[in-house]
């Protein structure tokens, strides 16, 4: 099953754990504080990128102390915080509402550095047309200056109604120059909370096609195929995405032929 419903959680809540059977580069982690709450996390072998969804954190690592605050993911920009592997780290809500962060993580060897992203060097930018037009946000891509292992990390809202994904691309095969292979996470939040969009997946070697109704705090692995989505008529869908492969850091979507006619119409 590719979709995991979302589940009430208070504090570290793993999500997508290593070794799960359907990534095997991909986890992820929710983490939720009451004010004043602290979480003491390592990171082990992994790189991890800690992504403030709303309220007010303190962050240290080693001699470094990073902050921030994010009313919530549709109305502000990321704040985000890069970890590196083999390094131990406290969380802290500083602010007086409730905290919540998600934290993506892929294997990663070698030696980096701590930095934080703010919310002005997140790359926004308007992409496609019409009703599958959308905003897309990359917090750690090709805006940061500071070297990572392998992990991408950005941030999609849908208008209500609009496609994201679209035309429908896949990233599973390694052709240079004209399609990376890379695997994928999506963590949806949806305004207002009541509402849902659809998670389309499909493959065309061999045929198969599946639909799924996403909700608030839901969380879909994507090891493979098309994957576009659609939000509900009246509801805004924000998905975090990130994206980690084996053969290069490079985001190359292999769109689908019987549909980019529609990027010339």
């Amino acid at each position: 099953m590719l979709l995991i419903k979302a589940q009430p959680y208070h504090g570290f809540q793993p999500v997508v754990e290593p070794d799960n059977g359907t990534l095997k580069l991909l986890t992820m982690a929710l983490l939720k504080l009451n004010p004043g709450e602290t979480y003491t996390g390592e990171t082990q072998g992994y790189e991890q990128v800690f992504v403030l969804l709303a309220g007010q954190f303190s962050l240290k690592v080693g001699s470094e102390t990073f902050t921030g605050r994010r009313a919530d993911v549709f109305s502000e920009r990321a704040t985000a915080v890069y970890l590196p592997p083999q390094t131990s780290y406290q969380v802290q809500n500083t602010g007086s509402e409730v905290m919540e962060a998600a934290i993506a993580g892929t294997p990663a060897e070698g030696s980096y550095q701590p930095f934080m992203v703010k919310p002005e060097e997140v790359a926004a930018r308007r992409v496609g047309q019409g009703n599958w037009a959308r905003t897309v946000q990359d917090i750690v891509v090709n805006n940061v200056n500071h070297p990572v292992y392998r992990i991408v990390v950005g941030e999609t809202i849908n208008d209500p109604g609009n496609w994201s994904g679209y035309p429908p691309h896949k990233h599973d095969d390694y052709l240079p120059g004209v399609e990376a292979d890379m695997e994928e996470l999506y963590h949806f939040r949806v305004a207002p909370k009541q509402g849902f969009g659809t998670q389309l997946h499909y493959r065309k070697n061999p045929e198969g096609y599946s639909a799924y109704v996403v909700q608030d705090g839901d969380t879909f692995m994507i090891p493979d195929g098309y994957h576009p989505v659609v939000a509900a008529a009246g509801y805004q869908l924000y998905y975090l995405w990130m994206m980690a492969g084996e053969q290069d850091r490079v985001l190359m979507p292999h769109e689908d032929p019987d549909h980019v006619w529609v990027k010339q119409s």
